[in-house]
């Protein structure tokens, strides 16, 4: 499975008054990610996650070391419009990347912008709607819509474009439970059905155990990557952090310290740890 981006020494300071640049939020990342990987990347308030993701999408050149796209080299201003076409964005607040007035113009878009013929517009954006499940709301206007459907509309928009990999920054963090289940769903779609390369910069942990790998940032650099069944595990190491772990582990956590006996924590889900407790104190 060959790499779809890769940092090297990747470093970004953003400018200060002066015009200078001020501390680096990135310190020299150095981060593979393969083609079809559905990652998570969790880290406190400026622990420069978000930054990472703006670095992907060439928003954010590299004030030191290099991030390939692709193979493209982000620094040189002729593959940012292949960049862009290959990485695509999804922020926090759909209402900021809702344009139109009508749900299928919105979808349509940047298709329109790309230059691509009418009926295959039509085409993208119908299909584009059904796989986020809001083909019945194609004619509505998107202020009607609730919050999860507002960003399974921009999500929408985003597969429309066919790119290679979605970064999702933050994409749940203004919508209550029910959107996020919602918004969660289509984004393990894009994984599973349509083979995209994910990219989710989350705090909820909850969706993070959903990836199959886990990065977590910490001041400005890499400080674990691997399944969320091993990070989630390092409960200390993630406290250091200023980090949490899905309930689950944490309950049995806690318990393991409280009595002093050997319980397995590396429950990622309801069903796992309910199974570990009945062994552990029914059986």
């Amino acid at each position: 499975m060959s790499e779809i981006i890769k940092t090297e020494n990747l470093q970004y300071a953003y400018p200060a008054e002066d015009g200078q640049l001020s501390v680096p939020v990135l310190k020299g990342v150095n981060l593979s990610i393969r083609r079809g990987e559905f990652v998570a990347v969790l880290g406190h308030n400026g622990s420069g996650k978000s930054t990472l993701a703006g670095c992907f999408n060439a928003i954010r050149l590299p004030t030191g070391g290099v991030c390939y796209v692709d193979m493209m080299d982000t620094r040189d201003e002729n593959n940012t419009y292949e960049v862009r076409k290959t990485v695509s964005m999804v922020f926090q607040n759909p209402d900021n990347q809702l344009v139109a007035t009508v749900v299928e113009e919105d979808v349509a878009f940047a298709l329109e912008n790309m230059g691509v013929p009418p009926a295959e517009i039509r085409k993208r954006v119908d299909d584009a709607l059904r796989a986020v499940g809001m083909y019945e709301y194609r004619a509505q206007a998107p202020h009607r819509l609730s919050g999860g459907q507002k960003q399974r509309i921009a999500i929408a928009g985003v597969i429309a474009m066919m790119p290679r990999c979605v970064v999702l920054d933050e994409p749940t963090a203004m919508l209550d439970p029910q959107g996020r289940r919602e918004v969660m769903n289509v984004v393990r779609e894009l994984n599973r059905k349509f083979g995209i390369t994910v990219i989710l910069i989350t705090h909820h942990m909850d969706e993070a155990v959903q990836a199959q790998r886990v990065v977590v940032m910490h001041k400005g650099n890499v400080l674990m990557d691997g399944t969320p069944r091993e990070i989630f595990t390092q409960v200390d190491k993630l406290r250091a952090a200023s980090l949490t772990v899905p309930q689950t582990i944490e309950v049995l956590y806690d318990l393991d310290q409280q009595d002093g006996e050997k319980l397995p924590i590396d429950a990622l889900s309801i069903e796992e740890c309910a199974d570990i407790l009945e062994q552990e104190y029914l059986n």
